[in-house]
């Protein structure tokens, strides 16, 4: 049986989404329903990717029956009202990361997906590319030994993106693409919690994160520094260290297609797609996308590869860094 998905907004992420999936079986994935708040965009939207149905409202598309998983798309401020919805409905979820606003939103999304028995995972979608597989599998071997420092960086000029700059839409480097560089810390020390965290950066005028370094620590004198920016491109690479040796994903490390370890680098292409994509390498988005289907399957209500703890613990480092740098947003007023 095909797992069947809708999806949560037809914006670029939801057409790079659908793309991903139709590089995959039919008989394994398909897209059945699609909502979004302009309904005539949601039916090009669906004519682009033959979604046979559309709904006028998220509310139409918690009540369809006919769905297994909802796929949400929309912007970052509407995260947590949404999957709420589709979870009362008893809708498994995958939610674009950030998976909500801050560590409180999330915990109440967490709650709500056990109250309802239902499936839910943040997007982060790096985490099933080969090259991730591959780096969990080195680190469970113990190949470059104890890690001992970890650095990423993830830097784009976006500050011509309305979405990213805005602080109503959620905008902001943290939020936007610093996600990317803590998750793969928290993934190399093994989900651990850190002894400290220290930030240091530049807000926009707009009052959002325009550039950030983030150091933490963890016991036994291991440290993650991370750097990210909406202001200029970065290298965007990624360098594991370990007392043994090193892993280095080259650019780009949220999406990678080779990876080099102690110097010796492997290539791991990404599916091939004629169709129009919007965000690099992004029918890499399959892999979570099976990943997902697998975990369905297995009647798992969350993944073993992005947890809900770990999205927890990724939300409260990012609240933290936004405390340091004195950044609130308006859902911060729990």
């Amino acid at each position: 049986m095909a797992t069947k998905w809708g999806i949560c907004s037809a914006g670029k992420i939801s057409n790079d989404f659908l793309v991903a999936l139709a590089t995959l079986p039919a008989v394994d994935h398909q897209a059945v329903a699609v909502a979004a708040r302009d309904i005539d965009r949601a039916k090009d939207f669906a004519k682009t990717h033959s979604i046979p149905k559309v709904h006028g409202s998220y509310e139409e598309l918690a009540k369809d029956p006919n769905i297994d998983i909802i796929y949400v798309g929309a912007v970052n401020t509407v995260h947590l009202d949404l999957v709420l919805m589709f979870m009362k409905n008893q809708k498994n979820v995958l939610c674009e990361k950030p998976l909500a606003m801050d560590c409180t939103e999330v915990r109440e999304l967490i709650s709500s997906a056990r109250t309802h028995n239902v499936f839910l995972m943040e997007a982060v979608w790096s985490r099933f590319f080969p090259v991730y597989h591959q780096i969990r599998s080195l680190l469970t071997q113990n190949v470059i030994g104890e890690v001992k420092v970890v650095r990423a960086e993830f830097g784009l000029n976006l500050l011509h993106v309305e979405r990213v700059v805005q602080k109503e839409l959620g905008g902001g480097a943290l939020l936007d693409i610093g996600c990317y560089c803590i998750q793969f810390a928290l993934m190399a020390f093994n989900g651990e919690k850190p002894e400290s965290i220290t930030a240091k950066g530049f807000l926009h005028e707009t009052g959002v994160v325009e550039t950030v370094t983030i150091i933490i620590q963890f016991a036994g004198k291991r440290q993650a520094i991370l750097t990210c920016s909406i202001a200029v491109e970065l290298p965007n690479q990624a360098v594991i260290s370990g007392t043994k040796g090193t892993i280095q994903i080259p650019s780009f490390f949220w999406c990678p297609t080779s990876l080099i370890v102690n110097g010796k680098e492997t290539n791991y292409p990404v599916p091939p797609t004629t169709k129009q994509l919007y965000f690099l390498n992004s029918t890499g988005l399959s892999y979570q996308a099976e990943h997902v289907r697998q975990c369905l399957l297995k009647g798992l209500k969350e993944s073993p590869v992005m947890s809900l703890a770990e999205s927890e613990l990724l939300a409260s480092i990012m609240e933290e860094v936004h405390k340091q740098l004195g950044v609130t947003y308006p859902q911060n007023q729990h």
